[in-house]
C-alpha cells in the first residue's frame, strides 16, 4: 500500500472511529428468520441484531372456568396476545454499533 492510500486509510479510520454509532431504518423481509433489509443496500440476517424484549412476541394463555347459576360448567382456554413482535414488512429504526457488525433494534416506525 502506497503513502497516500495509508493516509486516507488513516483518516478514514479516525472518522469511523469518532462516529461509533449511527442510526438507520430498516424492513423486516422474514420475521421468522429475522432477515432486515437495511437502507435499501443490504440485506443482513439474525446474526447482526440485537432485539429488545418489547419488540418480541408476547401472549399468555388464559384458562376460563365458568359456573353458572343451573349448575354447568364451561371450561376454555385462550391465548391473548400482548405484543405481537416485528413482522414482516414492519419498518424499524436500528443503532449500528461496532461500524455495522451489530445492529440494536431500537423500536418500529408507525
Amino acid at each position: 500500500m502506497g503513502m497516500i492510500q495509508t493516509i486516507k486509510k488513516a483518516g478514514v479510520d479516525a472518522i469511523n472511529a469518532s462516529n461509533p454509532l449511527n442510526i438507520e431504518f430498516g424492513i423486516i423481509l422474514d420475521s421468522d428468520n429475522l432477515i432486515i433489509k437495511v437502507e435499501q443496500k443490504k440485506t443482513l440476517s439474525k446474526e447482526f441484531f440485537i432485539v429488545p424484549e418489547n419488540l418480541q412476541r408476547y401472549e399468555i394463555n388464559l384458562n376460563h372456568n365458568h359456573t353458572y347459576s343451573n349448575g354447568t360448567t364451561s371450561n376454555s382456554l385462550e391465548k391473548v396476545v400482548i405484543r405481537e413482535g416485528l413482522k414482516n414488512g414492519d419498518k424499524v429504526v436500528l443503532l449500528r454499533i461496532k461500524q455495522g457488525t451489530q445492529y440494536l433494534i431500537l423500536d418500529k416506525v408507525v
